[in-house]
């Protein structure tokens, strides 16, 4: 799978997606988009946008995206915490 990692999701969270093809929002060129563009952007080039930005859903029309939107929710935004809520996404 295919998985862009929004700028807000540590570079390090990654290397933990084994067997996944990761690339950051930065590693693509795109840094300091909007997060309404990036899902338009990764259209096609990815299978996943990678967020933990909880807000995404009422900022964007999410469902007109055909690449799917995944918001990590962890108690702070650092690799300790989303590396808890991981398994979930596997």
């Amino acid at each position: 799978m295919r998985i862009l990692l929004d700028e807000c999701v540590p570079a390090r969270l990654g290397r933990e997606l084994i067997g996944h093809e990761v690339r950051t929002v930065p590693e693509t060129g795109w840094a300091s988009k909007e997060n309404g563009a990036l899902p338009a952007l990764a259209e096609g080039k990815f299978d996943v946008f990678l967020t933990t930005d909880q807000r995404i859903s009422y900022q964007q029309a999410v469902s007109k995206f055909s690449i799917a939107l995944v918001v990590l929710v962890a108690r702070r935004n650092k690799i300790e915490f989303l590396l808890r809520v991981l398994p979930d996404l596997q």
